[in-house]
């Protein structure tokens, strides 16, 4: 698998360093911040993430912010950006096979470390089962 973006706010940064540094997934993840545990504003994360997504830069995607709900937000005003805030593997799961997700998001304040980890391993090995699906995807960006 190619690259992963991954991006998180202050609230989510020890769960991004979990899951890019201690949780020995074999991974290649491209860090778009933050770097630290210090104060910072989720939309400038979750925008870098997204316009990669967006413009085709990149595939997949993790954003991590407190709840999930602002990083989700965000993500999810780009049209090409499929953002799924999972808090349980089988949500990571269904996010994929159903709807296609390129983004998955984790509320740091919600979630183990270990569901966290099982979301992303789910989500990078579940591909999207198309078929009847495909239809309602097509029915999500017909509005402007």
């Amino acid at each position: 698998m190619k690259e992963i973006l991954i991006a998180s706010d202050h609230a989510g940064y020890e769960l991004k360093e979990t899951l890019t540094v201690k949780s020995k997934i074999s991974l290649e993840f491209k860090d778009l911040g933050a770097f630290s545990g210090d104060s910072v504003d989720y939309p400038d994360y979750g925008h870098k993430l997204s316009f990669l997504i967006h413009n085709k830069k990149y595939e997949r995607g993790v954003l991590i912010c407190g709840s999930g709900i602002g990083m989700s937000m965000v993500a999810n005003r780009y049209s090409r950006v499929r953002a799924a805030l999972c808090t349980n593997y089988q949500m990571a799961k269904l996010a994929r096979q159903h709807n296609d997700a390129n983004v998955l998001v984790l509320g740091s304040r919600l979630i183990s470390s270990e569901e966290a980890i099982k979301c992303l391993i789910t989500f990078l090995n579940t591909n999207y089962e198309g078929g009847r699906h495909q239809a309602r995807l097509d029915k999500i960006n017909l509005v402007g």
